[in-house]
């Protein structure tokens, strides 16, 4: 295994082909198909009032594949806190324990660069994924907020925990 971080322009097509693999997903999150936006944003997307460049976005690899991918954003919803707005993979690498490994370098990555805390938001339409961060210590910390995705607008909740 291996995680490293991904590049908006070298690494464009490998991402592009994750999220085709990983449809299943963006159609939970979108009502839709994976095209070019869905990159687009991965690359660009971060929380209000925070700088897009000093994200984290990151890269797991399980062979050669990309089997998961992150994007962790610093100084959201307070300035001392991470936000983890992304981390997903393909539907061979689910169940495999890569989450749990993914996620502790993300929370090693959050505490290198001096967050106290790190928050997720969970859609509801997702109770597997809510399940997930419930067993790694995330708890509710703003629910039911209306979120829209490409143009599907649904319910999460933020959850959060102590680095």
């Amino acid at each position: 295994m291996l995680i490293r971080p991904l590049h908006p322009v070298t690494d464009r097509a490998l991402v592009e082909r994750f999220f085709h693999e990983a449809a299943d997903y963006i159609w939970l999150e979108r009502d839709a198909e994976p095209d070019a936006e869905v990159t687009d944003e991965y690359f660009t997307a971060h929380p209000p009032g925070i700088d897009p460049t000093t994200s984290y976005r990151a890269g797991l690899f399980d062979g050669d594949p990309l089997a998961g991918l992150a994007d962790l954003a610093f100084g959201y919803p307070e300035p001392s806190d991470a936000f983890l707005g992304l981390m997903m993979f393909t539907p061979a690498a689910r169940g495999r324990g890569l989450g749990r490994a993914f996620l502790h370098h993300l929370e090693t990555e959050a505490r290198r660069r001096g967050a106290k805390n790190i928050y997720i938001a969970v859609l509801e339409a997702n109770p597997r994924g809510r399940a997930f961060w419930e067993r790694e210590g995330f708890r509710l910390s703003l629910a039911n907020r209306p979120i829209t995705l490409g143009t599907k607008t649904q319910i999460a909740h933020r959850m959060g925990k102590a680095l």
